[in-house]
């Protein structure tokens, strides 16, 4: 019976490439086979160049590989490889379908390892200089999405907290304001939206919660939305 590889699980981090990990490049580099996501950029996969290639990409409202796909293909390339590389945007364990992966690895008895990446809201506070937390006004981050699994509500429940971050957020943003101005958050909270984070055509947009309520200029790559006060422009006097 032939050997089995080994899968590594690497967050390629938000796009640009010199912001993936030194062991994320390096286990890149000495990769068979590399299996990527739609948002992982073309400048990343110049570092796998030697490796099999393949597209297994999942972006909304848009063609993509089923999640049962691609654990199947990911067993079947541990099976032809000693090194195989899932490589994830942002991080994998965050909105990136890893504990679906991981259970179908186990199952099929290969032996596995997680690389993390830096994720979106991380690299997105950075590159507007708006630190995610901020001593006497923010003290508390939570992540969410609107897309959910078959079966779940289309709308789960808004976190509380004083810093709101929303991944996957172009057409779904609009209906977060309208729902957060419905909970009580004042219409003139700041709102920070940042589209394609990190790389070279970046967009971002500083708004106001109403503003954000009416709606979104159309996106054509992932879409990040920060509300809170924490996201207040500084005055630079």
């Amino acid at each position: 019976m032939a050997v089995l590889g080994k899968v590594y699980l690497v967050g390629a981090g938000p796009g640009a490439q010199d912001l993936i990990t030194v062991r994320g490049a390096r286990l890149l580099a000495q990769a068979q086979c590399v299996l990527y996501d739609a948002l992982v950029t073309p400048q990343m996969l110049e570092l796998c160049a030697q490796a099999e290639l393949i597209s297994v990409g999942k972006r909304s409202g848009q063609r993509s590989t089923a999640q049962q796909a691609i654990n199947v293909q990911m067993v079947a390339a541990a099976q032809r490889h000693a090194i195989v590389v899932r490589l994830k945007g942002g991080d994998p364990m965050i909105f990136g379908r890893a504990d679906e992966e991981l259970r179908a690895l186990e199952a099929a008895g290969i032996d596995y390892e997680v690389v993390p990446g830096i994720t979106t809201a991380l690299a997105a506070s950075a590159e507007t200089r708006q630190p995610l937390t901020k001593r006497g006004v923010a003290r508390s981050v939570s992540f969410f999405t609107s897309s959910t699994a078959p079966g779940q509500p289309d709308e789960p429940a808004l976190p509380e907290t004083d810093t709101l971050v929303q991944y996957m957020g172009g057409r779904e943003a609009i209906a977060t304001g309208q729902r957060l101005l419905t909970q009580g958050w004042a219409p003139e909270t700041p709102v920070i939206v940042i589209e394609n984070c990190t790389r070279p055509d970046q967009r971002i947009e500083r708004m106001t919660l109403a503003v954000l309520a009416r709606g979104l200029e159309a996106a054509h790559g992932p879409v990040l939305v920060m509300v809170g006060e924490a996201m207040r422009e500084r005055s630079h006097a």
